[in-house]
């Protein structure tokens, strides 16, 4: 989820942790924006069964309440929040997590539904607790959320699949590069996992991180071909190089439009996340040119 995991490993203990509708599994710096769109900026993207959702790290150097009128602005309708990132700017303290009060949850609900998003994932803090994974679950599930994303170690994935079923709800796992140390930067290490597994259970692959590692994300996916649940849309400028810094969607080594080939041929449908990862005063710019990338995909395999 950072630019590369140890970023990400310091941020998160700097932050004091680490880090319901029907299932979607088939075989992604400048000032806020004022006043946000009324409407999606991607409806040929809709049209391929892709809803554009954009992972809060993406703006980790702003509050929840921030960032939000900036995603909805740029006209994206869905957002991944993560446990770890503060809820506003005059509590950095409470996180975007199962950890608020009930109060604090209604508001955050409120002030998406304000701006006509929608929380459709989240990623959790799933590890070796497993008391603890029905609080994340009843909190995603009250935040009218689809999907958790998450990292956890293969000997909870039963427990896990278990309260995907109850909840209704899907699990991505997600990877990060073979430098930072995840144990599912290889789509076989994810696909080992979910063997034996409800269709709940699945991949949210990285492509960016799959880059760093050195991978082709054009492979990686079609190996996860029929278990993957949500995509992160993520490019990166250099190839095998865990340090590379975040590029917009086809500026980099991701090759991306064979990439969004790639899932329009697999037939996916579902949550396609934007994850920038390179804080600088461009950002906003450079997440509105992964929005307009994917609209013109789309636009342009709608039109065929």
């Amino acid at each position: 989820m950072s630019e590369n995991r140890m970023n990400r490993r310091r941020f998160l203990v700097a932050a004091g942790g680490l880090g319901a509708g029907a299932f979607l599994a088939t075989g992604v710096g400048a000032s806020p924006v004022e006043t946000p769109k009324s409407g999606s900026s991607t409806p040929h993207a809709e049209k391929l069964g892709w809803r554009l959702s954009c992972n809060l790290y993406t703006f980790r150097d702003r509050s929840f309440y921030e960032a939000i009128d900036v995603i909805a602005g740029l006209g994206i309708r869905c957002v991944e929040p993560a446990f770890f990132l503060p809820l506003s700017k005059e509590h950095p303290d409470l996180k975007t997590s199962e950890s608020l009060s009930a109060g604090q949850r209604r508001e955050m609900k409120k002030r998406l539904e304000d701006r006509g998003l929608k929380m459709a994932s989240y990623y959790a803090s799933l590890e070796a607790d497993t008391t603890a994974f029905r609080k994340v679950f009843d909190f995603a599930r009250e935040m009218g959320a689809e999907t958790l994303v998450a990292e956890p170690p293969a000997e909870v994935m039963e427990a896990l699949d278990k309260l995907c079923q109850e909840y209704k709800m899907n699990l991505g796992i997600h990877n990060h590069s073979e430098a930072a140390g995840s144990k599912y930067w290889r789509p076989e290490n994810v696909l080992k996992v979910c063997e034996g597994r409800s269709k709940a259970i699945g991949a949210c692959p990285d492509t960016g991180h799959y880059v760093r590692t050195g991978l082709d994300p054009v492979e990686c996916l079609k190996k996860l071909d029929g278990r993957i649940v949500v995509v992160h849309l993520k490019d990166a400028a250099e190839m095998g190089n865990p340090q590379s810094r975040d590029v917009p969607l086809g500026e980099g080594k991701a090759n991306y439009t064979q990439v969004l080939q790639t899932m329009h041929a697999m037939k996916f449908r579902g949550l396609a996340t934007i994850e920038y990862e390179h804080l600088s005063p461009q950002l906003v710019d450079d997440v509105a040119k992964c929005v307009k990338f994917v609209e013109n995909f789309a636009a342009s395999a709608d039109a065929k």
